[in-house]
């Protein structure tokens, strides 16, 4: 199951408690104190694994704990640390920490594989009662508990890491041109939402290599909930190249593409590139000189080219590669 974000809450480890041994050995009848020190608390620290794609992991399971530091000893022992926990994340996490009364701060966004951070310390150990003594006071009981580990309530967020995204309404194609230009081997029917979470693929030409993100087709109002909704628009935030894919066959050409623009816009106002590369897909079901008039008269309402494909037969796709290509390299 693909899940891209989720709340739970961690607790490290306690430090334990200091030891109020006294020495007692045959034949030293005043052996002193000899309590040790009690170990630290582990830490709860998130690793970026690339071999982690979602985070399932943390959708039944709500509460982490790292373990408790041992309790200090006699003969001066000191308490075994406790052991840190480790969660792992998929490259392009982000973690915020929910306060009290529900704000939320970000403590890390991590998106390089094998990039780690301690979100919560533990506990220092609690002294033992050798560091009471004094030469006025040479049989001290007094000791001290460990401290307490951080407890925190966060939300992990995870935006895929994929340099271009491609968007539009179900059916369109998507789907279908990630499996033709890609390693990706996404599920393709012919009826809507057959996509119902983002699939990626690896893409490589003689230039190049780059992530392609099929996003679950929006519709109209997708920013406020509607269809799939707001789920997946996140995973197109940092990509770097939008593709518009359209429909050639739709009789609303010009509102499929507003639609889609309008639903960018009002989730983040940057996912509106001037650049997008805008596609008419399924040229296949008519003949060329009729994609070609609906492509020119298209093209003259939104005051932009588009390209031409078809993802079943391949044609324009090789193009569409190389100027995907070419727009990823001005970014570098």
């Amino acid at each position: 199951m693909f899940t891209d974000e989720v709340v739970i809450k961690i607790k490290a480890g306690d430090g334990g408690a200091g030891s109020a041994s006294m020495r007692r050995e045959k034949y030293i009848p005043k052996g002193g104190p000899d309590g040790g020190d009690g170990g630290d608390g582990g830490n709860i620290i998130f690793f970026c694994d690339n071999n982690t794609h979602t985070l399932s992991d943390y959708a039944s399971r709500k509460f982490f704990a790292a373990e408790k530091g041992e309790n200090g000893r006699n003969k001066r022992q000191h308490g075994k640390n406790g052991a840190d926990l480790t969660l792992k994340v998929p490259p392009g996490t982000i973690i915020w920490r929910i306060s009290q009364y529900g704000g939320q701060e970000q403590m890390a966004d991590l998106t390089k594989a094998g990039d780690e951070i301690i979100i919560a310390r533990g506990g220092k150990g609690g002294l033992g009662n050798v560091h009471f003594a004094t030469s006025t006071h040479q049989a001290p009981r007094e000791t001290t508990p460990g401290d307490p580990g951080d407890a925190k309530q966060l939300r992990l967020e995870l935006k895929l890491l994929a340099d271009v995204g491609l968007v539009g309404l179900p059916n369109c194609g998507k789907s279908t041109i990630l499996s033709r230009i890609s390693n990706a081997k996404p599920k393709i029917a012919d009826y809507p939402f057959t996509t119902l979470e983002p699939n990626l693929g690896v893409v490589r030409n003689s230039e190049i290599a780059f992530v392609v993100a099929d996003i679950p087709g929006l519709i109209e109002g997708a920013s406020e909930g509607r269809g799939l909704g707001d789920k997946f628009l996140r995973h197109i935030e940092r990509s770097g190249v939008i593709v518009h894919i359209l429909d050639i066959n739709s009789q609303t050409l010009e509102k499929d593409y507003q639609d889609i623009r309008h639903e960018l816009e009002a989730w983040n106002k940057k996912l509106i590139q001037e650049d997008e590369i805008t596609v008419l897909n399924k040229i296949d079901t008519m003949t060329a000189a009729d994609a070609k008039k609906i492509a020119t008269k298209f093209s003259k309402k939104i005051g932009k080219d588009c390209l031409l494909i078809s993802a079943v037969s391949g044609k324009g796709l090789d193009e569409l590669v190389n100027i995907i290509s070419q727009k990823l390299k001005t970014l570098e």
